[in-house]
């Protein structure tokens, strides 16, 4: 098993991707061998908030030359995750029939991300 910050190695920041933060969606940098499932335990783990979905791209290194040299760029592993920025309190009838109502306590945004809203 692996600890939730060996599988969130770092946030993906691009210009589309700051875009999207406003839509509650999130991209990291993971371990390539990390499952959907994994990076969502991580996630919630980490940033105490509620992950909807988990979307997963695998790039390849590219082939880069310098002079007559060649080498390829180290090739990674992109999630995004969708977190919800809505939460919806909670209803539910106890024993005696008296329904109670419970927040859900997590929070809406990511702030250690490292970019404003």
């Amino acid at each position: 098993m692996k600890f939730a910050e060996d599988i969130l190695i770092r946030p993906y920041i691009t210009e589309k991707t700051n875009a999207e933060i406003s839509e509650g969606k999130y991209t990291f940098i993971v371990d390539r061998k990390a499952t959907r499932t994994q990076v969502k335990q991580a996630v919630e783990k980490l940033f105490g908030v509620k992950v909807l979905s988990v979307n997963t791209v695998n790039y390849d290194g590219k082939e880069k030359r310098q002079g007559y040299n060649v080498g390829k760029t180290a090739s990674f592993k992109k999630a995004v995750v969708k977190i919800d920025t809505d939460p919806k309190p909670v209803s539910y009838a106890t024993k005696g029939g008296k329904i109670v109502t419970t927040s859900k306590k997590y929070k809406t945004s990511i702030e250690e991300f490292g970019v404003a809203q």
